[in-house]
Order: structure tokens, then C-alpha cells, then sequence
């Protein structure tokens, strides 16, 4: 399966009106916030469009700058593209590269975090 090809199928799935997303799910991510009372069903759909046109831009860019293996998207496509692109750099937090246990302790090792003072 080529680039183009995966663009064209992510242009039609974005281009048709409908979503694959459940609303409700959303609905509920979005009434968990403490500011938010009601929400318009406009609101609600237009947030989860955006939500999904969001998720495929990611999929895509990472499958772009992939690997290239077996044409699968994997983790480690996310997480260095999330590393790699300025725009997708807020979502460092929820999608971090994966380290081994010994590197890590390296790390520790290295630069040791001091303690606070209780």
C-alpha cells in the first residue's frame, strides 16, 4: 500500500459526513471537566469531528514518518513523531518514547534526582 493511496483513503474518510467516534464517549470526556454544564449537540458534534480529523492527521504523520514495517503503525511511530513535529509536541506527556529498565537506571545513575525536603 502506497503514501497515496493511505492519504486517499484518510481525505475520503474525513470528506464524508459521517463519524466513526462514539459521541457519547466524548459527551462524556468533555462533561468530566468542571467548567462544563450543558453542552449544545452542535458543540458536541463539531468537537468530535475535530477530534477525529485530529487522530487521522497524527496516524498519518506518524505513518508517514514511520518505520515502514510490514505497513503498520506502531507506538514507536507515535511517540517520534509526537518527539519530532513542534505541533504535536504537547502530547509528549501522554505518548513519551519507551525506554528500557537499565537505560533508565542510567539515567538515574547519571543525574540523580535530589530529594525534597519534607
Amino acid at each position: 500500500m502506497s503514501s497515496n493511496n493511505v492519504e486517499e483513503k484518510v481525505n475520503h474518510a474525513s470528506n464524508s459526513k459521517g463519524i466513526s467516534l462514539p459521541m457519547t464517549r466524548v459527551k462524556l470526556i468533555m462533561k468530566s471537566s468542571p467548567d462544563v454544564s450543558s453542552i449544545n449537540q452542535e458543540a458536541l458534534l463539531l468537537t468530535t469531528k475535530a477530534t477525529e480529523l485530529f487522530v487521522q492527521h497524527l496516524a498519518l504523520s506518524s505513518f508517514n514518518n514511520g518505520s515502514g514495517k510490514d505497513q503498520t503503525l506502531l507506538y514507536s511511530d507515535l511517540a517520534n513523531t509526537v518527539e519530532e513535529k513542534e505541533t504535536f509536541q504537547f502530547l509528549t506527556d501522554i505518548l513519551p518514547k519507551k525506554i528500557l529498565v537499565r537505560d533508565y537506571l542510567k539515567l538515574l545513575e547519571e543525574n540523580p534526582i535530589e530529594e525534597a525536603d519534607n
